[in-house]
């Protein structure tokens, strides 16, 4: 079975930690019918859902994805880069408990969820404003045992890794070429966004279906023009807060 951990949207999303944005207006009953929309197509697509109640003293928690990386043999407890987002993790690792074992990221490293992308046995980490080289060495150390890779990336012009590239299907990764070079990724196919779309490469697999945003139509087009089929899911307003969809949950394998 399929699990994916979610949180409902903070009241208090609107101080959300923004790097890249302007600070608009997030309309939080929009957000969280969005969200509701989110948490239904995972539970169509066979998810077992898992939603944390909400914590409105911490405007980012819905961004459950930025606490957490997990692997089939393991789960490792991030260290979030903004120090207004670290007290996110326990609640995260309560939850995580039951179904891995636990290791963490220690101070002063930290990386964000968002930033590290796991391509089969390899595990990119963005080295962007909120993931540094010490926690691409501690993640290695963590990691390495159980097969793994640790590569670092740079990352330029976004707040993550996956806001330039994600895992689109099994060997094909869709990828804004302005934001990360796609010579750090060896032996996969490209699938490029459209340049009028800058933030169109974050998309979300759920086994062998990908969930996508109607936002970006020309994208859409290519994905659908590669056999990729996407199914559509709005969350235009959790994106003011530099939110995407990988953001939203962390899936298990139980």
């Amino acid at each position: 079975m399929l699990i994916a951990i979610t949180r409902e949207v903070s009241r208090s999303i609107d101080r959300c930690e923004l790097t890249n944005l302007e600070r608009l207006p997030i309309d939080l009953e929009n957000a969280r019918r969005q969200h509701r929309a989110y948490r239904s197509t995972l539970e169509s697509l066979g998810v077992k859902v898992v939603e944390l109640p909400e914590a409105p003293e911490l405007p980012d928690a819905v961004f459950v994805e930025d606490t957490a990386l997990v692997l089939d043999e393991v789960a490792v407890l991030l260290r979030p880069g903004a120090e207004s987002r670290r007290p996110e993790v326990e609640s995260v690792a309560r939850a995580l408990a039951p179904y891995r074992k636990l290791l963490s990221i220690e101070a002063p490293a930290t990386v964000d969820g968002g930033d590290v992308l796991v391509v089969g046995k390899t595990i990119y980490v963005g080295q962007s404003t909120r993931s540094n080289m010490g926690a691409v060495r501690q993640l290695a150390e963590r990691v390495v045992p159980y097969g793994y890779l640790v590569r670092a990336v740079p990352v330029v012009g976004c707040l993550h890794l996956k806001s330039a590239v994600t895992l689109a299907s099994g060997d094909t990764l869709l990828i804004n070429p302005a934001w990360v070079d796609r010579a750090c990724f060896p032996v996969v196919r490209f699938l490029e966004v459209d340049p009028a779309e800058p933030y169109a490469a974050n998309v979300l697999r759920v086994d062998e279906t990908v969930v996508y945003q109607p936002a970006f139509p020309r994208t859409l087009e290519r994905l659908e023009k590669a056999g990729i089929h996407p199914v559509l899911v709005d969350a235009s307003e959790l994106a003011k807060a530099e939110g995407a969809l990988t953001c939203c949950s962390l899936l298990i394998e139980a």
